[in-house]
């Protein structure tokens, strides 16, 4: 034996490795990203002060973390004006706007299932503690 770590490479098997759609999942279910996307794809054009009155729990710091995690992501373009005082608008992107297929894909589980849910949600409560 030399001392040597090796080195394996992922397994077909592992969970991370298999499912194709993880890294999307990080990126569009983020907290916070899905109700900034649906905001921007709804109202259009945002300033950071009409985003903070829409979504009305998110705090100015993660607000500014997100927008520039999802201009990072290309899923936000965020629009500097150079005027007194300067003003920055933000849009969705054309690549988070193709995710309108995806989020109405969404919805229409949300309404057909979200009782489902919540029923077993409260079956699962009213069990004794396992």
């Amino acid at each position: 034996m030399t001392g040597k770590a090796t080195r394996t490479a992922p397994s077909s098997t592992d969970p991370e490795q298999a499912c194709p759609i993880g890294p999307v999942v990080d990126i569009v279910f983020s907290r916070w990203t899905t109700p900034i996307l649906w905001t921007l794809h709804a109202h259009g054009r945002q300033r950071f002060g009409e985003l903070e009155r829409r979504i009305t729990r998110i705090t100015p710091k993660v607000l500014t973390q997100r927008l520039r995690q999802l201009e990072r992501d290309g899923l936000v373009v965020r629009t500097y004006h150079p005027e007194v005082p300067p003003r920055v608008e933000y849009e969705i992107s054309e690549l988070g706007r193709s995710l309108a297929p995806l989020f109405a894909h969404l919805t229409e589980w949300a309404t057909a299932h979200l009782g489902e849910v919540e029923r077993a949600r409260h079956d699962y409560d009213r069990e004794p503690a396992r």
